[in-house]
């Protein structure tokens, strides 16, 4: 019961942070638009976001978390150790990111222009390119602090305060929507209001962690930086998560840089906002994976159960399309009608809602990619295999360069987000080549049997959600509170006919819920 409780806290205070990232989204498209001003924000955002998914969400946090946790078992639950163990990490931590803030600001002009193309085919004068760097200027101490939260927020983990580092990305979400609401102005005043709101986010972030720390016993005193054994180590483990994070964010970097140099003005903005809204189902589905099946399977190939671990793999591959299938149909089909009711407001125009609805189109077809690595990367990590994955994730890379320098000039635009959905896809056909090669993972007859029912399942529920479109334009154009209304009808139309769709099709039934549950509990 307290796992549960612990998990639906967190899936809770997620779901709260989501949701908030997308108001704020949204009010950015009203009082900023897409233009050279929001680019400019996104560009300058881009860094230091980059490396809080490089280091301190995925490899930090993956390679600290187990050390903390083994010098706590070590010693029989004493915390003196562990807490010994943080200082020092800490003070090098500081140390290293206090050198790179420093590195970051001094060399913010080519980083910038590095991040964005120079923004070639915008043609800035100076002064624009100035305020872009100005931005970046303003942002880069964001990854120092959110680094040194990751530390402070994997020790609370440690000790189960789950929920404390949960809730602290909302503070984050609430100092921009803050700065959006109180401070906007023109874009460009605005933009600069949010540029400065994440640093300040950061902060809030920082101390919230801090002070939960020194309520739960936590006191770290200050060191000098030493690269002891045990820190070197901590270093050593750091770099191959790092290198497998790193191929999703060099995607992103090499997409955004691409869309400056290549493409008009606006363009970096329309992929962002599409980029959004696709994460959000790929989150809340990535969530429900992540504390379900994944542990599952990881559990089960650690312990040798290879016909268990594959049969739990066919289920959890089947519970991935049942979930994705359905979100890449709806954002394809309803595009337009949900960047619409969410984004056209004020400096959002209606030929912006266009090109971004062709973008979220162009992202959403890899949807179940990104969802399908999820599910086989543990088949190599639980095997001790951690090269393989990355080796296949920088293949992916060179596809994502490629496909993009194909694409862009001749559909502009739409070509990074495909370009993204095309890299994701060999990486998932390498993975599972991979696994089904060893003998690791094969597909099974039910896995076989269901897959065309759930995608014409999915397929139907399409069709009705195109059809309902029409009726519910009216409401879509007209005020917040209405358009959101219109936006919950329309989902909750197509999640009732898709799961009818499911039943009709037998593609997918509870029973099989309740089998992957108990599974899981077992």
């Amino acid at each position: 019961m307290k796992l549960a409780r612990s998990l639906g806290s967190i899936g809770g205070l997620t779901l709260a942070s989501r949701v908030l990232a997308l108001v704020r989204d949204s009010l950015q498209a009203r009082y900023v638009g897409a233009n050279f001003a929001s680019d400019a924000f996104l560009v300058a955002f881009r860094l230091p976001n980059m490396f809080r998914a490089f280091f301190a969400e995925g490899a930090f946090s993956s390679a600290f978390i187990p050390m903390f946790n083994r010098k706590l078992a070590e010693h029989d639950g004493e915390r003196g150790p562990a807490f010994e163990f943080a200082e020092r990490t800490l003070a090098v931590l500081f140390a290293i990111l206090a050198g790179m803030t420093v590195v970051m600001l001094a060399a913010a002009w080519p980083l910038t222009a590095l991040l964005s193309g120079g923004f070639h085919k915008q043609a800035p004068t100076h002064d624009q390119f100035a305020f872009a760097v100005e931005l970046s200027r303003i942002t880069i101490p964001y990854l120092m602090l959110i680094c040194l939260a990751s530390l402070l927020g994997g020790i609370l983990n440690s000790l189960d305060k789950f929920w404390v580092n949960a809730a602290a990305p909302i503070l984050l979400n609430i100092a921009m929507v803050t700065a959006l609401f109180v401070f906007h102005g023109t874009p460009e005043e605005t933009a600069r209001a949010q540029a400065i709101a994440v640093p300040l986010g950061g902060v809030v972030q920082l101390l919230w962690l801090w002070f939960a720390c020194r309520a739960a016993g936590v006191s770290l005193r200050p060191r000098l930086p030493r690269l002891d054994p045990e820190v070197k180590r901590l270093m050593k483990l750091i770099l191959p998560a790092a290198l497998g994070a790193g191929a999703v964010q060099l995607n992103l970097v090499i997409s955004t840089a691409l869309s400056g140099y290549l493409l008009g003005e606006g363009s970096i903005s329309f992929i962002y906002y599409a980029d959004r809204l696709n994460q959000l189902p790929l989150g809340m589905i990535g969530i429900g994976l992540g504390t379900i099946l994944l542990p599952t399977v990881s559990r089960l190939l650690g312990a040798g159960k290879e016909a268990e671990a594959m049969e739990t793999q066919n289920r959890g591959m089947e519970l991935a399309l049942f979930l994705t299938l359905p979100a890449m149909v709806a954002l394809i089909v309803a595009a337009e009608p949900i960047v619409r009711g969410l984004f056209q407001y004020g400096h959002f125009t209606a030929d912006d809602t266009v090109k971004c609805a062709w973008a979220l189109a162009g992202f959403s077809i890899g949807l179940p990619s990104y969802v399908l690595v999820k599910v086989l990367t543990p088949g190599f990590y639980a095997r001790q295999d951690t090269k393989t994955p990355v080796r296949f994730a920088m293949i992916s890379v060179v596809v994502n360069i490629v496909a993009n320098l194909a694409l862009i000039p001749s559909i502009g635009h739409i070509g990074p987000p495909l370009a993204t959905a095309l890299s994701s896809t060999v990486n998932v056909w390498l993975l599972y080549a991979a696994l089904k090669k060893r003998g690791h993972f094969v597909a099974d007859a039910q896995l076989k049997r269901r897959l065309p029912r759930l995608a014409i399942a999915a397929v139907l529920m399409g069709a009705a959600i195109f059809g309902c479109e029409g009726l519910l334009d009216p409401w879509l154009n007209g005020h917040i509170v209405e358009r959101y209304g219109a936006l919950i009808v329309l989902v909750g139309a197509g999640v009732a006919i898709y799961v009818i769709a499911c039943f009709v099709t037998r593609a997918f039934r509870l029973s099989d819920l309740r089998a992957l549950v108990r599974r899981r509990r077992a």
